[in-house]
């Protein structure tokens, strides 16, 4: 997160979880770079939050950056996608703009918490519209983005998932 505070396009923000405004420096760094907290043990608060969210877009052109994970995962695949980011863009009617990067697996050791060398691969997808998206179409706009974004993450990163039984490799 703090990294990308340097190459976001302009006018762009950062939505992350409230835990990560009490970690310290790192909390600091975020909460000054313009990250928007979002309280995830209360889902009311969410909403609430999203909504507000979604009017200072429409109301200041920014855009937001959401992790739709909501957190970070060793498993080697995408866990599954909270609505959170999809409900705001059909409320604000803007695109979606899919951004996958590769899996850090090889450099980075959770055990001790430590990165070594290595190098991430990003690509960004091309937006999918909300034009005329309702709350109803919430659900299909998730799973759109997560199938496209998977198989994405899949490719960039050079591993294998299991289909119907077997395992293949995407982007081969």
């Amino acid at each position: 997160m703090i990294g990308l505070m340097e190459v976001l396009p302009e006018r762009c923000v950062q939505i992350g979880k409230r835990e990560l405004l009490y970690t310290g420096p790192v909390g600091m760094i975020m909460y000054l770079g313009g990250v928007i907290f979002i309280n995830r043990q209360k889902t009311s608060t969410a909403k609430s939050v999203m909504s507000e969210v979604s009017q200072i877009m429409i109301r200041e052109n920014v855009k937001v950056w959401i992790y739709p994970e909501g957190t970070r995962n060793m498993n080697g695949d995408l866990l599954p996608f909270k609505k959170g980011a999809f409900h705001l863009a059909v409320q604000a009617q803007v695109p979606v703009i899919p951004v996958i990067y590769s899996s850090f697996s090889s450099f980075y050791n959770p055990e001790k918490n430590m990165f070594t060398s290595g190098r991430i691969q990003v690509e960004i997808l091309p937006p999918i519209s909300t034009k005329d998206l309702t709350v109803q179409d919430v659900d299909e706009l998730t799973s759109q983005c997560y199938t496209t974004m998977r198989e994405t993450f899949f490719r960039l990163s050079g591993k294998t998932r299991e289909a119907n039984g077997e395992a293949s490799v995407l982007g081969q």
